[in-house]
């Protein structure tokens, strides 16, 4: 695999902390104003922009790209964000709940995603695709990293680690979300060098998250290859590598609206037709494949798939597939939980009370907890060339926005 240096645009010290923002994606334009709010420091001024424009403009206007723009422009002016005098890697390690996740900040091959070497399991949607496009475009930059994983290499990690314990960190700092955040320059040409070599030894990337800042970034380059822009730095893109064993998948939960105009027997009678359901004292998160939560009427229940309607494909043998294909298509009527207003998604750090929560205040009627889909099963689906159901995986902690922007120009 091919990985570029690049000359990052990044906090200055002191400020990293004020600066680095959860992704765009994991939160609406109200959650966004109210957090950055008593922060004018916050990269939601440049990853969400409208926070600064008025409440009723469209997200995907006009505005919010030429403001978002300003604000990085004024970020750099007055000294908030540095330009690195050098093009460098950059060392990225994340810590929560006692582990830790160690990754490489470095710029990706536009080519190589489009020749299939870096691997995807999603699909995307053409609107948000769009709203990146844009963003990317008009700032001229990749703001969001794309979260990138490969199969570990023990000398990668080797290098990295001895660099990391042998150097000084340039950012230190413990995010709101109890999240540490770490970061150390790689500045020597030697070690840019040998983790370059090392890499191409790597066969593929996969993406874990970010399909949308990666296809976004990809089509940025292409409108630029067709109006022969200038320079070559648009063919690469800002990631973070990570090697898969060190990677922890959580669960992503399912919440829908109402039981599709049955009753609550009428519904569980449905279910028993393709699981074994069975009380469970006190919140129930699953502990294998096949076996899944349901909260209903303040009472969890556990279920279990019944061995006729486990398939051996891949994709079809996911937990989430088997839900969708048994239960939430053929019974509740979501039949596309992409676009069902019916349905929600809750990451699984929010914990089960999260479940109990939208269900005991009536904004859903029915929850079920899941269990998690593992990075071999994301890895054999992505190396078969399938696509994933919805809202698969969720992967925490969450890498920062902010830490490193790639100019593209």
């Amino acid at each position: 695999m091919i990985i570029k240096p690049f000359k990052a645009i990044r906090p200055r010290k002191g400020l990293a902390e004020k600066i680095a923002a959860l992704p765009y994606d994991v939160m609406s334009s109200s959650e966004a104003r109210e957090i950055a709010k008593n922060n004018p420091y916050s990269f939601l001024h440049i990853d969400k922009a409208e926070i600064d424009l008025d409440e009723s403009i469209d997200i995907y206007d006009a505005a919010v790209y030429k403001k978002a723009k300003s604000n990085l422009e004024k970020f750099i002016a007055d000294g908030s964000l540095i330009s690195d005098p050098e093009e460098y890697f950059y060392i990225y390690r994340l810590g929560m709940d006692g582990r830790s996740q160690t990754g490489l900040a470095v710029c990706t091959s536009v080519d190589e995603y489009i020749n299939g070497k870096i691997k995807k399991h999603e699909h995307t949607r053409e609107d948000k695709e769009l709203d990146r496009i844009n963003h990317v475009d008009i700032c001229d930059a990749n703001t969001g990293p794309i979260f990138l994983a490969y199969k570990a290499e023990g000398g990668i990690s080797a290098l990295i680690n001895n660099y990391a314990g042998t150097h000084e960190k340039e950012y230190s700092f413990v995010s709101d979300d109890g999240v540490s955040h770490e970061v150390w320059v790689i500045n020597d040409s030697a070690a840019i060098n040998e983790l370059t070599g090392l890499f191409k030894a790597v066969p593929n990337f996969y993406i874990a998250d970010g399909h949308h800042r990666n296809a976004s970034a990809v089509k940025v380059a292409l409108k630029r290859r067709s109006n022969s822009c200038p320079g070559n730095e648009y063919n690469y893109y800002l990631s973070v590598l990570f090697p898969d064993n060190e990677l922890y998948i959580m669960d992503y939960n399912r919440a829908i609206k109402d039981l599709n105009g049955l009753t609550e027997e009428g519904f569980i009678h449905k279910v028993k037709a393709s699981f074994f359901v069975e009380p469970a004292a006190g919140q129930y998160k699953p502990e294998k494949p096949h076996t899944f939560g349901m909260f209903l009427n303040q009472k969890w229940y556990k279920l279990t798939a019944k061995e006729n309607i486990i398939p051996t494909g891949s994709v079809s043998g996911l937990d989430v597939s088997i839900l969708q294909d048994n239960l939430l298509g053929p019974i509740l009527g979501i039949d596309d939980p992409r676009s069902s207003k019916r349905a929600d998604f809750i990451g699984g750090r929010r914990g089960l009370g999260e479940l109990e929560r939208r269900v005991n205040n009536g904004e859903m009627a029915v929850a079920f907890s899941m269990y998690p889909t593992s990075i071999k099963e994301l890895f054999d689906i992505a190396d078969a060339g399938e696509i994933m159901p919805p809202k698969s995986t969720w992967f925490e902690p969450k890498l920062r926005s902010g830490l490193f922007i790639h100019k593209l120009s």
